[in-house]
């Protein structure tokens, strides 16, 4: 591994630890050699990189994104190692919705399709999955993948999904956002942003021409979502190509009492009990993450709005 590979891991992990200890959060910061890629875009199929060494010691080399994530990744130059969005962004990891919990263990979460269910409940942050799927013949569950989120905080309701799509390409914008109901329009051009003016600290910011945002509310959540519909011949049909969400979650300040499928590995007192004998383990117990609709808060182990100060709830409180 050359030098200038690991001064900038170096600095992403440095990054990164600052990030735990403090309130306010900086942004994540990639190395000053970094550019990203974006498969696909204007017709670009099979779109490369060409990195050309400055220092002269070395030959130049082309790179190109990995299979995890075809449509978008980054690529630090000179060496051409590329790396995937989700490296960067913990909480679920690229295609299936396979969680990465705040212990830091890998797992699956089937749900099921069609249905809705909570991943994060907390006092004063309640964030919910749609799941989308198709039915495998030869087993007893779905194939699912996340194709929405419903994110609720104050009073507040933010929506973030992917469009159903026939026929799959990364050249159209298939991201679907809306805050409090209203459309949020954010301009097809990589940088572009959005901020809110009803709640300071919460703006969407595009990654990508199409279909690539960073969500974040300042002190609370920073959220990556990318369109996708790579699910590796899982019953793609002419009239449905299974776009979902590729995801990544941090959080900023989570109570001890947070709980959803991924919220209560958050928890200083949350036990693993899944089988660490298992290539990727399985969380069960759908019954107590699933809610009513996209926005509801009433999942049975729903914590929101259990502190004095926070309106609007709704379902049954536990």
């Amino acid at each position: 591994m050359d030098r200038q590979l690991v001064g900038a891991l170096a600095a992403l992990v440095a990054v990164c630890a600052v990030a735990a200890v403090q309130a306010q959060p900086p942004s994540p910061k990639l190395p000053p050699n970094y550019h990203m890629i974006n498969p696909g875009h204007m017709g670009k199929r099979d779109q490369q990189l060409s990195c050309a060494d400055t220092t002269g010691n070395n030959k130049g080399c082309v790179a190109k994104c990995d299979k995890r994530c075809p449509n978008q990744c980054i690529v630090l130059c000179p060496s051409c190692k590329t790396f995937c969005m989700c490296d960067f962004y913990p909480g679920v990891s690229c295609g299936d919705p396979r969680f990465t919990g705040g212990d830091g263990n890998n797992f699956y979460f089937h749900g099921k399709k069609d249905q809705d269910f909570c991943i994060v409940s907390d006092a004063d942050l309640h964030i919910n999955a749609h799941f989308i799927g198709k039915r495998n013949p030869t087993m007893s569950r779905d194939f699912t993948w996340i194709q929405a989120l419903g994110i609720r905080f104050a009073d507040h309701r933010l929506y973030m999904g992917a469009l159903k799509t026939a026929k799959w390409t990364s050249d159209v914008d298939r991201l679907e956002l809306a805050f409090d109901g209203a459309p949020i329009d954010v301009p097809a051009e990589l940088g572009a942003r959005w901020e809110s003016a009803a709640v300071p600290g919460l703006t969407v910011t595009r990654t990508a021409a199409t279909n690539g945002v960073r969500v974040q509310l300042a002190g609370v959540f920073d959220i990556m979502a990318n369109v996708d519909s790579r699910i590796h011949n899982y019953g793609v049909t002419e009239e449905d190509s299974l776009a979902h969400l590729d995801l990544g979650f941090k959080f900023y300040d989570l109570s001890d009492d947070v709980h959803g499928v991924l919220g209560q590995t958050y928890r200083s007192d949350y036990v693993n009990k899944l089988s660490v004998s298992a290539s990727m383990p399985v969380m069960g117990g759908a019954p107590s993450y699933v809610v009513s609709d996209i926005f509801s808060t009433d999942c049975a182990v729903a914590r929101f709005a259990r502190r004095a100060g926070i309106s609007m709830v709704t379902g049954r409180a536990n």
